[in-house]
C-alpha cells in the first residue's frame, strides 16, 4: 500500500474513534531535510466541554481557540513551563476537541517526541499535511483491537476523579497482550 496522507474527514470523525485509529498511523516531520515517520502508540483523547481534562472545558481562549475550528489542524501547548506538546484537532467545527499524541516508535512521552521532531509552538494552529512539514500517514499498518491498551489519561487529576478515571488513553501493545479494548 502507498502510503496516504490522512485528510480532514479522517479527523472530523468522534474523538475517542479517531485516537484509536491514529495507532499504527505515522506521524511525519521534517528533521534536517529528510522525512521521518515513526508508527503512532500512543494517544489520549479529550473530547469536548464536559471533559473536565479537556483545555476547553471552561469555553474558548486565546490559547484553545484552534480546538473549535477545523479538524486536522495542531494544537500545541507548552505544558510545565518546559515541554510542547502536540495534539491534533478533531471532530466537528465548534465542538473543541483534540487528541494528544504521547508516543511514536520508541519514544515515549510526548515532551520526547516534540523534541525529537523539533515541534514548537511554531506548529500550533498549521494544518496537517506536507505543505506545513509535519502530517500524520497511513502505510497501511493495522492495529487490532486486542492490541490495545486502554487505561485512565496520565497526569490529568485535577479534572476531578470522574474524568481523570475515563479511560480515554490508547496504547498499542504490539504482541497482543493489552490489558483492554
Amino acid at each position: 500500500m502507498k502510503a496516504a496522507v490522512l485528510q480532514e474527514d479522517f479527523f472530523r470523525r468522534g474523538t475517542r474513534t479517531v485516537a484509536r485509529e491514529l495507532l499504527g498511523k505515522h506521524l511525519v516531520g521534517c528533521i534536517d531535510g529528510r522525512d521521518v515517520a515513526l508508527a503512532i502508540t500512543e494517544v489520549e483523547a479529550y473530547d469536548g466541554p464536559r471533559d473536565k481534562a479537556c483545555h476547553a472545558h471552561r469555553g474558548r481562549t486565546p490559547r484553545n481557540e484552534v480546538m473549535f475550528g477545523p479538524p486536522g489542524y495542531w494544537y500545541v501547548y507548552l505544558c510545565y513551563g518546559m515541554h510542547w506538546l502536540l495534539n491534533i484537532v478533531t471532530g466537528p467545527e465548534d465542538f473543541p476537541a483534540a487528541v494528544l499524541v504521547r508516543g511514536a516508535g520508541q519514544l515515549r512521552g510526548p515532551g520526547r517526541l516534540t523534541r525529537h521532531y523539533g515541534i514548537t509552538r511554531a506548529q500550533d494552529r498549521k494544518p496537517a499535511g506536507k505543505s506545513t512539514g509535519l502530517w500524520i500517514e497511513d502505510r497501511g499498518l493495522r492495529v487490532r483491537r486486542r492490541e490495545i491498551e486502554r487505561t485512565a489519561r496520565i497526569g490529568i487529576e485535577s479534572a476531578g476523579p470522574v474524568w481523570s478515571r475515563k479511560p480515554y488513553r490508547y496504547v498499542w501493545v504490539p504482541d497482543g497482550r493489552a490489558a483492554g479494548g
